[in-house]
Formats: C-alpha cells, structure tokens, sequence
C-alpha cells in the first residue's frame, strides 16, 4: 500500500486536487519538463515550464505481455526531439513525477510530497508532423516490457557445474537419455 506525507494526504482529502507533472528524458541529453506554468526546482533540477511538453498519456495495457505503455508528448517545433531519435533514444529511461498543489496554488516540491508515476523506458519514439504542429511522441514501457526479449546462452555441463554446482537442469540434456514429450492437449 502506498503511504502519502501528511501534506500530500491533506489535499488528497480536499475537494480540490490540483497538480502538475515533472518528467525526465534522459536521452543524449537530459531534460527535464513541467507542465506548471513557471520553471519548478525539485531535488537541485530545473524542469523547464516552456519547454514544450503537450501531454502525459496515461499508462495503459499492451498487448504485449501485460505490460503498460504510456506516452509523453512533446511540442518539437526546435527540432530537438527529432535530433534525438536519430542517435537512437530507445531503452532510454523516462521518469515521470506528480507535484500536488498547495492551497496557494504553488506545487509542493518536497522530496515526501513527489509521487512517483512512472519509471521506465523509450519503446517507441516518433515524430509526427502537419502543417500546424510538430509533436514528438515518445512511448515508454515499464521494466517488465524486456520479458518478451529473447537471449541466446551457450553452454556445456561442465560450464554449468562450475558456474553454479546446484543447478541440475544440464545433468538431463549431457546425459544419454531419451525422454518423450507430449504436444498438444493431454
């Protein structure tokens, strides 16, 4: 379960929630992007208020094993987004933050008031264009999104038992045993 600081728990239990994200790209460069009004310093980093961020796509289902997907937008009329891509930002790590407001309407910017949203990696970047705007859509997965990568691994029995001389999934395959195995419905 997660447990809130007291400030945060404060206007959780208000009948007004206001709040504004703080995501890090860490790409070839870093940045950092609010969609507060006014630059924010959290934890000795600046996150850029006009740096162009458009929209945070909440997480939502893959198809791909079960794992969630969300999206950050990026208004890319600069150029830098696509900059970016080129020199390959996939398996870049995305972090993605919420910073409540306080009664003010200033964000609470302590490190027990920050929560985290999302902590995960670039899987999809691209680029869309028109004649109006020029948005970097960046797709980010979580860690579990590397469960349908596949590894090859070579190996011998005697490598096995050196590398670990409890495991004994090798002893069946080296030995000259014949095993049969079932396919289809049993």
């Amino acid at each position: 379960m997660r447990t809130f600081s007291s400030n945060v728990q404060t206007v959780l239990n208000s009948d007004l929630i206001r709040f504004v994200f703080l995501i890090e790209l860490q790409f070839n460069t870093t940045y950092r992007y609010t969609s507060h009004n006014a630059d924010v310093t959290y934890d000795g980093n600046t996150y850029i208020a006009d740096g162009g961020l458009f929209e945070f796509d909440s997480p939502k289902f893959s198809s791909v094993v079960d794992r969630e997907a969300y999206k950050v937008i990026i208004s890319d009329l600069v150029g830098n987004m696509s900059a970016e891509f080129r020199y390959n930002v996939i398996g870049k790590p995305i972090t993605v933050k919420v910073a409540l407001m306080d009664a003010n309407g200033d964000p609470m910017l302590s490190t027990g008031d920050i929560i985290d949203v999302y902590a995960g990696f670039v899987d999809k970047p691209t680029i869309t264009n028109n004649l109006e705007e020029r948005l970097a859509v960046i797709e980010g997965t979580s860690p579990m999104s590397d469960l349908d990568m596949v590894r090859s691994f070579m190996s011998s029995k005697a490598g096995m038992d050196q590398r670990s001389g409890s495991d004994t999934s090798f002893d069946e395959i080296f030995d000259d045993k014949t095993i049969t195995v079932k396919w289809g419905k049993v």
